[in-house]
């Protein structure tokens, strides 16, 4: 227990339904000791990130023993965020590309950053929690690393190779997919699903393809179901998109 209120106490940490106040934030997708949807507020000029020790408490303090107690900093800078990966001893990936240490990447939204071969994954983004909030992984794997996994996609012949076993993908299966895969470990925004995967629909109120959310949940429910639960791990921002995790083959 010792650490951990220290921890809590310097975060700032949100709550579902709170309006946060600065410009932009990070939500812990998956990182010990921190449930997914934990929402830390970036309203400092700068926000360090790294392992918890009795010598250092970061803002942001994880406990898995691969993730450095300088990992990354995040600085804002003439309003904008920019990552510094803080010559880490397991490395960085910024929407999978490892960083250069002591570098700086400008952030944007729907970035995902990995630290330690994906150990901890956290999601950045300038929109606030009424907008984006809160993350529900539908799968979070407990492994050191996620792997390669038993799987092969045939976008031609549309169908996919689990385990040896053929499945051939139906329309939706396949553009929904396909649509993930196109933007492998990224968050894709919940509009850009709906009109690639229902460009018959017509746009609704706002503009986009009238799907509804219980469609949506429905479809990758499906998916999940027929190809296998840890075949496609997808994690879903509520109100903000889906983000397949994976490092598939394709052909």
């Amino acid at each position: 227990m010792g650490l951990f209120p220290k921890i809590v106490g310097k975060l700032h940490l949100q709550t579902e339904g709170t309006q946060l106040d600065n410009f932009a934030c990070l939500y812990v997708v998956r990182g010990e000791p921190y449930r997914a949807g934990t929402c830390v507020n970036l309203n400092q000029e700068e926000t360090n990130v790294g392992r918890v020790s009795h010598e250092l408490t970061p803002d942001l303090a994880f406990t898995n023993a691969f993730i450095s107690r300088k990992h990354i900093i995040i600085r804002k800078e003439q309003d904008k965020a920019v990552l510094y990966d803080l010559g880490s001893r397991h490395g960085t990936e910024l929407n999978g590309v490892e960083l250069t240490p002591h570098t700086p990447y400008p952030l944007n939204n729907f970035d995902i950053i990995r630290l330690a071969k994906g150990m901890t994954v956290i999601h950045f983004s300038y929109m606030f929690a009424d907008q984006t909030l809160e993350i529900e992984p539908l799968s979070i794997t407990m492994q050191l690393e996620i792997p390669k996994l038993p799987l092969e996609i045939s976008w031609e012949k549309r169908e996919c190779v689990v385990e040896g076993k053929r499945i051939l993908m139906s329309e939706k299966e396949y553009l929904l997919i396909r649509v993930l895969h196109e933007h492998i470990n990224r968050l894709v925004p919940m509009e850009e699903i709906k009109s690639k995967v229902w460009p018959e629909r017509s746009p609704g109120a706002e503009g986009f393809s009238d799907v509804t959310l219980d469609e949506l949940n429905a479809l990758v429910y499906r998916v999940r179901k027929k190809y296998g639960k840890d075949t496609f791990l997808i994690s879903a921002v509520r109100g903000g998109g889906y983000m397949l995790e994976s490092e598939l083959k394709s052909s």
